[in-house]
C-alpha cells in the first residue's frame, strides 16, 4: 500500500477531465485543415464523374479540355503507372474507371487547372461516351442468376452464417413467437470537413500526401500500388479532421493528388464539394430484417432466427465486416440458447456502401430492441424487466458461443436507466390533446475491434537527451479525442502530465501502424501498445536509477522528470541524467509496445468463435412527444446509460454520447438518403440544434482486466441504442409500431392513423 508521502506524488492523468488536445486552435480558427494548405505553384484538381448507373466508357476525349485555358492536363487509367486496383478488403475499386462504370459518381478521369476555376472549365469540356448496360438496385434481385452481373464474378460479396443449439424445436417449445420484418436505408455521414488531399513531391523524391484520413497507413500501401513506388518513397501525413464516422477510411482524395502530383511534379489539392461528398462518398448500409423471436411465458429467450439482405452498393469497400458484425451482434446483449442467423450483402449500381458509426449494429439493434418490445408486450411484461431477465452476465455464451469471463456491464447500465424510465413513467408531462407521450427503452453489446481477424497496433515511446517524452503513435484522431486518451495513458505510466508529453501522431513517415480509427478500438488496443511501449521504457528507467542510487529497483518511483528512492525521496536521478546513462551504455532510449486482442476466427459452418477480446455495453431511454395531427416527433430526453471500463477522460466520453445520440436521433427521424435524388444538405435532412433533447449521459464502469487502466471503448457504442430507444419510445406514445426507419412525418403519420383505426 501507498505511503501518504507517496500518493501526494502521484499525478493520476487517467480519470481526469482533460481538454482535448488541439481544442483551443480549433475553437480559435487556427487549426488548419486540409483545405487551409497553400503552397507555391500548387494546381488543382478536379474529378470527370459518371453520369451513368450501369455503362461501358466507349470514349473519353479530353481535346477540348486540354486547349482550355489553364488546363494543366487530364489524366484517365491509361496515366496510372501501377495497379489500378485498391480496396479495404476486396480490391474491386478503381482509382480511375478503365472500361466500365458501375454507378453515378465513379470517376474517370481527373483534370488539374493552375486554379480551381481553371480546372472546374475543363472537367466539364470532357467528353464521355458510353454504352449503356441493364442496372439493379435491389439485393435480392442482384442475387438472381439471371441479374445484370456488375463484377465478373457476379454479385454475390458475402456472407456470414450462426448456428447454435436446435432453433426449430425451441420454438416449438416456446409459449410466444414474433415475427417481423424491419428495413433501413442508405445513411450520408455528413461529417463537417468534406473530403480534402493535398500532395507534393519534396526534394528527396518523395511524394508527400495531407489528408483528412483515419487510417494513413492503409492509404500508403494502396497510393504505393497505384504509383508502384516503394513505401519509402511515399509519405501520408494525417492533416487535422473534421470528423470521418468511417468514410475516410476509403481512399478518396489520396489516390488522385498523389497520381497528379507525381505526374506534374507540383503541389496539388483537392477538395470535394458538399454535392460532390454526397455523390461519391460511402453511406451506411441499408439492410432488408426478417426477425423471428421465440419465449417462454416468464420471458426468457430460447431462440432467434434472423435473415439480414445488404445492398453494399457497386463497390465492397468495408461491407464484409458489415456482413459479419451484423449477423454477431443480431442477438443483442442478451444470452439465446438457440440461433439460426444468416447475413448476406449483394452487390448493386447503387453508391459504394462502407463503414459508418456502428457497422451494422445500428440497424440490427432496431429490429431487435423491437423484438424485445414486442415479446414484453405479447408477455405482459415491463420492457425493463424483459432485458434485466436476459442479459448477458459474466459466464455468459454470446451469439458465437464465445463465454465472458469479465466486464460485463449490461445489467449495471439497464439498472442505472430504470429509475429515469419509471420516473418518466409516473411523471408524464401534460400536452395538448393531439400530442401523444411516450418513453422507449433500448440495449445493446459492441464488440471492440475488428471481428476475429488479427487487429494489431503498434506505438513508440522515446525519452530524449533533455529527459522529456515524446509518444508516437499512428493512431488518426478525427475529433474523437484518442490522442488525448493516448497521453494521459502514457502519462499516467509515467506520473506525469500529459500536457508535458510531446506528441507524434498518424503521420507514416514517423510513426508506425496503430491500425484503423474504427471500430471504437483505439482506447483499447492503441492505448494497450502506448502502455506496453511506457512500462518498458519505465522498467529501463528504474533499472538505470536504481543503479545510479545504489537502491534497490522494488524502491524506486516515478515523478514528473526523475526517478526517487521511496524511502529516501530526495535521493532521486533526472530523466535527463539517466537519458545520459543510457546513450553511454548503448541502452535504447525509444521503445516500441504491440498490442493484438486475443480473438479467433469465426468457424465458416457454425459461425462459433471468439470474434472480439472485449464488448462495450449500453442502455438508452428516450422520451418523446408525437404530434398526431402532423407526424412531427420531439425527443425531449434521452438518458444514456455506457459501460466503458475505466472512462480514461470522463468528459470526452460524454461528449461521445452527446454526440452518438444526437447522430441516433437522426438516424431515427430524418436521415435517409435516396440514391439519384439526394444531391446536397437542401434535401437531406439531418439533427439541428433545434432537435436536440435534454441528454443525461451516464457513466457506468465495469473495470476490463484487458485494458489499459480498465478501458474498453465508447465511439460507436454512444450512437447504437438511440434510434432503437425513441422508435420503442414512438410505439408506446401512438400504440403502433414503425417497421421502417428512419420514422419520418409521412410513416409516423401513418402509424398514427392506424392507431386511431385500430
Amino acid at each position: 500500500m501507498a505511503s501518504n508521502s507517496e500518493k501526494e506524488r502521484q499525478i493520476e492523468p487517467v480519470g481526469q477531465s482533460f481538454v482535448r488536445f488541439g481544442s483551443w486552435e480549433r475553437l480559435a480558427g487556427n487549426a488548419r485543415f486540409c483545405a487551409d494548405i497553400e503552397m507555391e505553384g500548387m494546381a488543382f484538381l478536379v474529378a470527370v464523374r459518371s453520369q451513368r448507373h450501369h455503362a461501358l466508357i466507349k470514349s473519353v476525349n479530353s481535346e477540348k479540355a486540354l486547349s482550355s485555358r489553364g488546363c494543366l492536363g487530364v489524366f484517365t487509367s491509361a496515366d496510372i503507372p501501377g495497379k489500378n486496383r485498391f480496396g479495404i478488403i476486396n480490391k474491386d475499386q478503381f482509382l480511375l474507371a478503365e472500361n466500365k462504370v458501375r454507378c453515378i459518381g465513379d470517376p474517370i478521369a481527373i483534370v488539374a487547372g493552375e486554379t480551381l476555376p481553371d480546372a472546374q472549365k475543363a472537367a466539364r469540356l470532357v467528353q464521355v461516351s458510353y454504352q449503356e448496360l441493364p442496372s439493379v438496385f435491389d439485393p435480392e434481385e442482384a442475387l438472381r442468376p439471371d441479374a445484370p452481373k456488375i463484377h465478373d464474378n457476379g454479385n454475390f460479396l458475402g456472407n456470414r452464417i450462426i448456428r447454435k443449439g436446435s432453433p426449430e424445436e425451441a420454438f416449438r417449445n416456446s409459449d410466444v413467437v414474433v415475427e417481423r420484418y424491419y428495413e433501413t436505408s442508405h445513411v450520408e455521414h455528413c461529417y463537417i470537413e468534406p473530403d480534402a488531399g493535398v500532395a507534393f513531391v519534396d526534394h528527396d523524391g518523395v511524394v508527400t500526401i495531407f489528408a483528412s484520413t483515419q487510417n494513413p497507413h492503409y492509404d500508403l500501401k494502396d497510393v504505393c500500388d497505384l504509383l508502384a513506388l516503394d513505401e519509402s518513397k511515399v509519405r501520408i501525413i494525417q492533416s487535422p479532421t473534421g470528423g470521418g464516422f468511417g468514410s475516410k477510411l476509403d481512399l478518396n482524395t489520396q489516390g488522385f493528388v498523389g497520381l497528379a502530383a507525381w505526374i506534374l511534379k507540383r503541389p496539388v489539392k483537392m477538395v470535394y464539394t458538399r454535392e460532390e461528398a454526397f455523390l461519391c462518398t460511402a453511406k451506411r448500409h441499408p439492410l432488408k430484417i426478417w426477425y423471428k423471436s421465440g419465449a417462454t411465458r416468464d420471458g426468457r429467450l430460447m431462440a432467434a432466427d434472423v435473415r439480414i439482405i445488404g445492398d453494399t452498393g457497386a463497390y465492397a469497400s468495408y461491407g464484409l465486416a458489415v456482413v459479419s458484425r451484423s449477423a454477431v451482434h443480431a442477438t443483442g446483449p442478451y444470452e439465446i440458447p438457440n440461433l439460426n442467423i444468416e447475413s448476406k450483402f449483394a452487390y448493386t449500381n447503387h453508391p459504394m456502401a462502407g463503414a459508418m458509426r456502428g457497422f451494422g449494429v445500428p440497424q440490427i439493434a432496431f429490429a431487435h430492441e423491437s423484438q424485445m418490445d414486442l415479446l414484453a408486450q405479447a408477455l405482459d411484461m415491463s420492457p425493463v424487466e424483459i432485458r434485466l431477465r436476459n442479459s448477458l452476465r459474466v459466464g455468459s455464451q454470446t451469439a458465437t458461443g464465445q463465454q465472458l469471463h469479465a466486464s460485463v456491464g449490461i445489467a449495471k447500465t439497464i439498472e442505472a436507466v430504470k429509475p429515469y424510465y419509471e420516473k418518466a413513467r409516473k411523471q408524464a408531462p401534460a400536452l395538448k390533446p393531439h400530442l401523444k407521450y411516450g418513453v422507449g427503452v433500448a440495449s445493446m453489446l459492441y464488440g471492440i475491434g475488428n471481428t476475429g481477424v488479427q487487429n494489431p497496433s503498434t506505438a513508440q515511446v522515446e525519452l530524449l537527451k533533455d529527459g522529456s517524452i515524446t509518444l508516437y503513435s499512428g493512431a488518426a484522431d478525427i475529433g474523437q479525442g484518442s490522442t488525448t486518451v493516448l497521453a494521459q495513458i502514457a502519462a499516467q505510466e509515467l506520473n506525469m502530465d500529459p500536457l508535458a508529453i510531446k506528441l507524434v501522431i498518424a503521420d507514416t513517415g514517423r510513426t508506425t501502424s496503430a491500425g484503423a480509427t474504427s471500430a471504437s478500438r483505439q482506447t483499447y488496443i492503441s492505448g494497450n501498445a502506448v502502455l506496453d511501449a511506457t512500462k518498458k521504457l519505465k522498467d529501463v528507467l528504474v533499472t538505470h536509477a536504481a543503479s545510479k542510487l545504489k537502491a534497490s529497483r522494488s524502491r524506486m518511483r516515478l515523478e514528473p522528470g526523475f526517478v526517487y528512492d521511496m524511502e529516501n525521496v530526495q535521493n532521486k536521478a533526472s530523466f535527463q541524467e539517466l537519458a545520459s546513462i543510457m546513450s553511454r551504455t548503448g541502452t535504447p532510449l525509444k521503445w516500441q509496445g504491440f498490442f493484438d486482442p486475443d480473438t479467433t476466427p469465426l468457424d465458416p459452418v457454425s459461425g462459433m468463435g471468439k470474434p472480439y477480446a472485449t464488448f462495450a455495453y449500453a442502455t438508452h431511454v428516450a422520451e418523446v412527444a408525437v404530434d398526431t395531427l402532423t407526424g412531427e416527433v420531439q425527443v425531449l430526453r434521452v438518458s444514456a446509460a455506457h459501460d466503458v471500463g475505466k472512462a480514461i477522460n470522463p468528459e470526452n466520453v460524454r461528449g461521445q454520447i452527446y454526440g452518438g445520440v444526437v447522430m441516433g436521433l437522426g438516424f431515427a427521424l430524418m436521415e435517409e438518403f435516396e440514391p439519384g435524388k439526394t444531391e446536397s444538405l437542401k434535401d437531406y435532412h439531418i439533427p439541428t440544434c433545434a432537435d436536440i433533447p435534454e441528454i443525461v449521459p451516464i457513466i457506468v464502469e465495469d473495470f476490463e482486466p484487458t485494458g489499459p487502466f480498465g478501458a474498453k471503448g465508447v465511439g460507436e457504442p454512444a450512437l447504437i441504442p438511440t434510434a432503437p430507444a425513441i422508435l420503442n419510445a414512438i410505439s408506446d406514445a401512438l400504440g403502433s409500431r414503425i417497421y421502417k426507419l428512419p420514422a419520418n412525418l409521412e410513416r409516423v403519420l401513418a402509424a398514427a392513423i392506424l392507431s386511431k383505426e385500430s
